[in-house]
């Protein structure tokens, strides 16, 4: 293998756009990290820009580039334009089956991730028209460059696009305590709002603001530095990601599965059993240290415009990129202003993807070496290498080297190689090992949740039914119970979880059959009265699923 040595290869199943293709706006399965700044919960409708949007009901309480190289990009910049406005005509036609779909399944399939489904007879969107243009392009042409794109952020359907994502994704206020409620509320302050933020991109007044920065806890007891931008930068932001996203999907390696299209944890999961099958049984376990907060903004720009060379957008991520933080001191509530040198802020719309763009040489370089036929699996900046026998600490090597050519520390500290003949290795909240099985005397490779994440589920459980709650309403003490639970479930249903769900459900039984025999003084029996069938029928308590979930199934 070879890690400075790469090029493109094969492409993905992503072919000349037929895949490049929006989620159903019904609840998936798989479970994406979020990549906006706070969480939601139910899903209401409103109206924005004169269409019907849905929004979050419960909103939250969840590169130092010269001066140079930016003007040399805005030389290539004229006046406002459309990237429509790129010749079609001279794109190559591609061979492959996918090449040949017919006409009404292109119109099904093609469109960006999340797309709203506003249109009731069948076409695609301008938005998505445009993003499968821009898809095509890159992805026929591996040198060639989006040139014009700063004239289709400014058009109101990319900004209404972002809008609607932005009110969806919910957040808290940035900077100047603007809330996404606002707009999402107050139509008319909406239109205003967002007819003063084209005028000021088109004019080129506009300015971003300083993020920001507060701290939410980490799985380790730790706090996890979150930047917020304003509801402004982020709109623009996201109108940004519509455009550059299907450019950059064009060459992104298919073993990257975090913020992307149609990729999901899940998918990481298989990929991962798929190379322990095929003998790849050293795995190097990696952690980087802080990598949102170490990318140098210097090379990250590069690595952008080999496929954008409009100087206006590449102005406008080096500002964001270099955007002041605003933090307030914890202890004497004063705040402080401090310039960022390198990073891209968790937190920001477009990191998620400008983090991917970074890693995207990582990935083709171990994928693609053809010495040590090693594969790599990566969900953002979590990533498990796995290589032949005797080959990891080679591999490991050669990582370490390529991460510091490139400015990013990996922790060997919780790095590791492990022989998954002998060990487990944990990954996205599962834990894969090797066992025998009981039935067949053969050995297989099992995958289930782990026990961190199911330690995090118990006391979550414990959290929600403490003795300050025994004087709630019953029906609330459940009802978030088995809000926690769905969604758990939702995640974790898959492989060979049947065993740790029947503990769990084992548990979240015996817990509220505790705390409902506690919260009536013990009246009744505790096992007499409270018996499973009065908890899932009187109460309401969810089942979890006791049967295996298989990817095929």
């Amino acid at each position: 293998m070879s890690i400075e040595k790469i090029s493109i290869g094969k492409s993905s199943r992503f072919q000349n756009g037929e895949d490049w293709q929006g989620e159903d706006i019904k609840s998936s399965k798989t479970l994406q990290h979020s990549n906006g700044v706070g969480d939601g919960s139910m899903l209401r409708r409103a109206s924005v820009g004169g269409r019907e949007i849905f929004h979050c009901g419960g909103m939250p309480p969840t590169m130092d580039t010269s001066e140079n190289e930016v003007q040399s990009a805005m030389g290539e910049v004229g006046s406002l334009r459309s990237s429509n406005e790129a010749p079609v005509m001279g794109v190559e036609q591609r061979r492959g089956r996918s090449a040949n779909v017919s006409e009404d399944r292109r119109e099904r399939s093609d469109g960006s991730r999340d797309l709203p489904t506003e249109t009731t007879s069948g076409k695609m969107t301008r938005v998505r028209k445009l993003q499968r243009t821009l898809y095509q392009q890159a992805k026929s042409k591996a040198k060639w460059r989006a040139w014009s794109l700063y004239g289709d952020l400014c058009s109101r359907d990319i900004l209404e696009e972002a809008l609607w994502k932005v009110i969806s994704n919910g957040g808290g206020p940035g900077v100047d305590g603007l809330r996404v409620e606002v707009l999402r509320d107050d139509e008319s302050f909406c239109e205003q709002w967002l007819t003063k933020l084209q005028t000021d991109l088109k004019d080129k007044s506009y300015k971003p603001s300083p993020i920001k920065r507060v701290y939410i806890p980490k799985g380790n007891g730790k706090m996890r530095a979150l930047g917020i931008p304003t509801v402004r930068d982020r709109v623009v932001q996201q109108g940004v990601k519509l455009l550059l996203e299907p450019i950059f999907e064009a060459d992104f390696h298919e073993n990257s599965y975090a913020y992307r299209p149609k990729k999901s944890a899940h998918q990481a999961i298989d990929k991962i059993d798929e190379a322990l099958r095929s003998g790849r049984i050293e795995i190097i376990d990696a952690d980087l240290s802080g990598y949102f907060d170490t990318i140098p903004h210097t090379q990250l720009m590069r690595l952008l415009k080999r496929r954008v060379s409009d100087g206006a957008i590449l102005k406008l991520i080096k500002v964001w990129l270099r955007a002041e933080i605003v933090e307030e001191d914890r202890e004497s509530g004063k705040k402080r202003t401090m310039k960022n040198r390198r990073g891209t802020p968790q937190g920001g719309v477009i990191s998620p993807l400008l983090a991917n763009i970074y890693l995207d040489d990582l990935d083709k370089a171990v994928n693609m070496g053809k010495k040590m036929k090693a594969v790599m699996v990566r969900f953002a900046d979590d990533f498990l290498i796995l290589c032949h026998k005797g080959k990891g600490k080679q591999v490991y090597k050669r990582l370490q080297e390529w991460l510091g050519r490139r400015g990013l520390i990996l922790n060997e500290e919780k790095t590791r190689i492990v022989n998954a003949f002998t060990e487990s290795v944990e990954f996205l909240g599962f834990r894969m090992m090797r066992r025998k099985s009981s039935r067949t005397g053969k050995y297989y490779y099992h995958t289930e949740p782990s026990p961190k994440v199911c330690m995090k589920m118990r006391e979550a459980i414990r959290e929600e039914t403490r003795r300050n709650t025994f004087k709630r309403e019953e029906k609330v003490v459940f009802n978030k119970v088995n809000q926690r639970l769905r969604g758990w479930a939702e995640y974790y249903h898959y492989e060979n979880s049947s065993r740790v769900f029947a503990r769990m459900q084992y548990y979240v039984n015996e817990h509220m059959r505790r705390w409902l025999w506690k919260r009536h003084n013990k009246k009744h029996g505790r096992y007499s009265y409270y018996r499973d069938e009065r908890l899932y029928q009187n109460y309401g308590l969810i089942k979890l699923p006791l049967y295996a979930a298989w990817k095929y199934s």
